[in-house]
């Protein structure tokens, strides 16, 4: 069984910086990709950013491209989220979330596993 540890969150003033972090552990996939979505209160989940394992192939939203940047190291298991220029918008539960095949989805059904989210709060 996949598990998937998410670190990083925190409480942080608009227009600063943070970094995410998602730890893999237990099962095997052949070809994954890992993604990056965010829930705010009374909002649906939210793609981010994805990427494939080999990190050759990168997606980001709209909305934070540009400001964040997704990375991976296959050796740790571990796929980061760079944020930059954070606004109160940004505000949300972060959750990782990985899927076997090589090329991230924007879609969240099409994924397999679930961390348990880290909370991102940003105050103005």
């Amino acid at each position: 069984q996949v598990q998937l540890v998410e670190s990083g969150g925190g409480l942080v003033q608009s227009g600063v910086s943070l970094n995410l972090s998602c730890t893999a552990s237990g099962g095997t996939f052949s070809l994954y990709s890992l993604a990056w979505f965010r829930q705010a209160p009374g909002k649906e989940r939210e793609f981010v950013a994805g990427i494939s394992r080999s990190g050759g192939w990168a997606d980001y939203a709209d909305s934070v491209k540009v400001r964040f940047t997704i990375s991976a190291e296959n050796t740790k298991n571990t796929v980061y989220l760079e944020m930059n220029s954070l606004t109160p918008s940004d505000t949300a539960v972060y959750f990782c979330a990985v899927r076997g095949f090589a090329s991230p989805s924007r879609f969240a059904r099409y994924y397999n596993y679930w961390g348990q989210g880290t909370q991102v709060t940003v105050s103005s």
